[in-house]
């Protein structure tokens, strides 16, 4: 008799579960444009596309244009979900939406699994550093900024490479060499040997 319950219980979430997708995917059928914009981020599937169009909207000219954490203009600064304090090394994030910093969380978690990819470089970087945990909130983060711009700018992913942290500090090194000898009066110009 309690089986009975139970499997007649289970028959009506799932009818209840179809229903509501069913419903989800009529709303969202304006915006699939973006969601498969949305999906060609590492880490970023489906639900997960229709969790940060839901939670931040296909229309960023709502959020003014401001400078962030990583200097883009994103939602971050409106919605102040995932910006980590800047002057705070304890970590501790903004109070913001609940479900957009799971969603993103999660998404982190699942683009720091992929091989040769920027994220994955990204995260493993500041959890050498900051731990595991601050190392998602703050990819999670990354994913806020490079959805927005996906969504406000209309364009695909661009993967960067997983040595693009590697080069951009052998960039830095290179600056920086370069104006120490010129403080001491040098004049060089560099070429990069094969």
């Amino acid at each position: 008799m309690l089986i009975v319950e139970h499997l007649a219980h289970i028959a009506n979430l799932e009818q209840a579960k179809s229903r509501l997708s069913a419903e989800i995917a009529e709303r969202l059928a304006p915006y699939e444009e973006i969601l498969l914009r949305l999906e060609t981020i590492p880490g970023i599937k489906r639900r997960l596309a229709e969790i940060l169009l839901a939670e931040i909207g296909p229309d960023m000219r709502r959020f003014p244009t401001q400078r962030c954490a990583s200097g883009a203009p994103s939602p971050v600064c409106a919605l102040e979900t995932m910006k980590v304090l800047a002057n705070a090394r304890d970590g501790k994030t903004r109070k913001g939406s609940q479900w957009l910093r799971t969603a993103l969380v999660e998404a982190a978690h699942a683009a720091s699994h992929t091989k040769e990819c920027y994220l994955s470089a990204q995260y493993h970087h500041i959890a050498f550093r900051r731990g595991k945990k601050r190392a998602a909130v703050a990819l999670g983060h990354t994913l806020l900024i490079i959805s927005s711009h996906i969504i406000a700018e209309q364009k695909v992913y661009e993967e960067l490479g997983g040595d693009y942290l590697d080069h951009l500090a052998r960039l830095g090194k290179e600056k920086r060499l370069v104006r120490q000898l010129e403080k001491l009066g040098f004049e060089l110009s560099l070429t990069p040997t094969e």
